[in-house]
């Protein structure tokens, strides 16, 4: 097969987000724009002759192409080697995975994670570096001015190859294996979570549904729930992906999720509920009456990780993302380990992981994970929950309960005011900014402001440095505002606002979360002018 050196135009707007590279799939399906975005990254991993890369996504609308592309590039441009998924799949933390298993030099992913999906919806390419983890800022940086200075692409010319069938082909001087997508990461949970303990549960009548929400973790949900565990068939729901996610939106929420949010909190409802989103890294669970935040869920995995084997020596630290709630270092200090705040995006985890500070960490927006990869993982926490489950006896609700009295509640709600105009988002960040000097000793309402700030986070172990990470305004009252402009959308800005409240009276512990958090929401809209400055009245989701 021959190489073909193809000339091309830069286009000015594939600078990565916190994830990758988003837009909308009609942008995507420009002339030479994957093709100019895929060697730009390829252009910007050094020693990649004779190297591995992984490649695979989550079967949203132009997976396959964009694989067959990726592929031809790749042999293009020196790799010895292609792991690619069957049928062009590969969750987000299966493919970080395969990455850490094989000695990758790295791996690209096809995503737009929670997303929508179809001809119209959302499409994304990122890359993950050697560790597995989500490219550092360094890199995409480099990506990004390697595509405005792109003149040429290289590709491999010739027919696209079968994607379904698992072994190896020649692909020019590259060889691509199809991969069993769910294998590596079936062995890997198998070292973490006791999996005898979770089927003796089943078997004991416990039962679950699992949304794969029509995405990528269907495969992997009925290979180890109904599988390996032997749950009852129909345990997962919507679980074949599709390219359209079913013509629904793929985030694991009571909004998204509906169906399953109502059934857990309805007479019927199982034992637990749990969800993931199109690309498998995000998870929501719902215990029967009772949906557990994101937050929470990660502070009660923290309390008790040590009942699964990989994690029965304990944790040697703990992070999260800064609008995360203050829950989980409540939990740190009980352990006795440190808790890190981090900006948001998982690839600032990675160099706390990388140097063995922290075992667990996540983000309020249901992600997740452990040391095991470097991505957050949505079947592995629900995995941890049920290895829980298991070990104590206990109801996902008596968890939660008994969590809530021994550490307190921290209130929380999520508010998105999504595509509005960036303009105006820009605004009102910079309104905020201007004024935080003069915040602290203010009173609003019942709340006084404790402390005001603009997040800046210094990397603990290579001291860079990033700034303007979210506003952050705390209250002497134990209640905090965090103000922060979303990177994962492809249309307009969306503006997140993080409203918590700490409780810990015995009396208090089970109030209606609106109830709590209203004076505080009153606040956060008061301080940031909101609705004169976005034009919005009412959040467009409420999480």
């Amino acid at each position: 097969m021959s190489v073909t050196s193809v000339p091309t135009t830069p286009y000015d707007d594939q600078k990565p987000g916190t994830s990758g590279l988003r837009k909308k799939v009609p942008v995507f399906q420009q002339a030479h724009y994957v093709e100019n975005f895929v060697q730009a990254i390829i252009d910007c991993i050094p020693d990649r002759a004779g190297a591995t890369l992984v490649l695979g996504g989550d079967g949203r609308f132009l997976n396959r192409q964009v694989v067959q592309t990726t592929l031809k590039i790749a042999a293009a441009n020196g790799f010895a080697r292609v792991l690619v998924g069957q049928g062009g799949l590969l969750s987000t933390p299966a493919a970080s995975c395969v990455i850490r298993k094989h000695g990758a030099i790295g791996g690209i992913i096809l995503s737009a994670s929670h997303n929508p999906g179809g001809p119209d919806g959302d499409f994304g390419i990122k890359f993950n570096t050697a560790n597995g983890g989500p490219a550092p800022e360094t890199v995409t940086a480099a990506i990004h001015a390697r595509t405005q200075a792109l003149s040429a692409y290289r590709i491999v010319e010739g027919p696209d190859l079968d994607l379904d069938t698992i072994g190896e082909t020649r692909l020019g001087d590259m060889t691509v294996a199809v991969i069993d997508p769910v294998a590596d990461y079936l062995a890997l949970m198998r070292e973490l979570i006791d999996f005898d303990a979770i089927t003796r549960l089943f078997a004991g009548g416990f039962r679950m549904r699992f949304d794969a929400m029509s995405a990528v973790t269907g495969p992997y949900a009925h290979a180890i729930l109904e599988g390996v565990f032997g749950a009852e068939p129909g345990t997962v729901l919507n679980g074949t992906p599709r390219e359209d996610f079913g013509g629904h939106h793929p985030d694991p929420n009571p909004v998204h999720a509906h169906d399953l949010y109502a059934l857990m909190l309805s007479p019927a409802a199982p034992n637990l509920g749990a969800a993931s989103d199109g690309d498998g890294d995000r998870n929501m669970i719902v215990a029967p009456g009772l949906f557990v935040t994101p937050s929470d869920s990660l502070a009660i995995l923290a309390a008790q990780a040590h009942l699964a084997p990989g994690y029965a020596r304990g944790l040697a630290g703990v992070a999260r993302s800064m609008p995360t709630s203050r829950a989980l270092d409540r939990v740190a200090a009980s352990l006795g380990i440190p808790a890190y705040e981090t900006p948001t995006g998982w690839k600032f985890f990675g160099n706390l992981l990388d140097a063995g500070l922290i075992t667990l960490c996540g983000e309020e927006s249901a992600g997740t994970g452990s040391n095991h990869v470097r991505e957050k993982d949505g079947l592995w926490a629900v995995l941890i929950w049920l290895n829980i489950l298991a070990v104590t006896g206990k109801p996902a609700q008596d968890v939660v309960r008994g969590h809530w009295a021994r550490f307190g509640r921290d209130y929380y709600t999520r508010h998105d005011y999504e595509e509005i105009d960036s303009e105006a988002a820009k605004r009102l960040m910079e309104g905020l900014r201007a004024k935080l000097a003069t915040l602290p000793g203010t009173t609003f309402g019942t709340l006084t402001v404790a402390a005001a700030d603009d997040f800046r986070y210094v990397d603990p172990v290579d001291g860079s440095v990033t700034a303007q990470q979210g506003v952050r305004v705390t209250f002497a009252e134990d209640a905090r505002v965090v103000y922060r402009l979303s990177g994962t959308g492809t249309a307009g800005a969306t503006l997140r606002v993080y409203i918590e409240r700490y409780e810990s009276a015995p009396d208090r512990l089970e109030l209606p979360v609106a109830e709590v958090l209203a004076p505080v929401v009153a606040v956060a809209n008061e301080l940031a002018d909101i609705a004169a400055l976005t034009g919005r009245s009412e959040p467009s989701v409420i999480t």
